[in-house]
């Protein structure tokens, strides 16, 4: 525990870098240092829902009972 302490900025790089790092307290393992996985671009889910979703053809009509109940026209 002593040495990660006095090397932390190191051990942060190398886990940066993938490496798994194992810190122990009396010989026993106690924590794992792991990079942050990086959250998910657009550019990753761009079309995942491309052929599942279909827009009806009446989409942009509101029926006349609902536009009423909404105090329209």
């Amino acid at each position: 525990m002593h040495e990660a302490k006095t090397k932390l900025s190191a051990l942060v790089g190398r886990a940066e870098s993938g490496e798994e790092i194992v810190i122990a307290r009396n010989g026993q393992p106690v924590v794992r240092l792991v990079p942050v996985a990086s959250p998910a671009s657009l550019a990753s889910v761009r079309g995942v829902w491309r052929g599942r979703v279909r827009i009806a053809e009446d989409f942009d009509e509101l029926p006349d009972d609902i536009a009423e109940a909404l105090g329209g026209p």
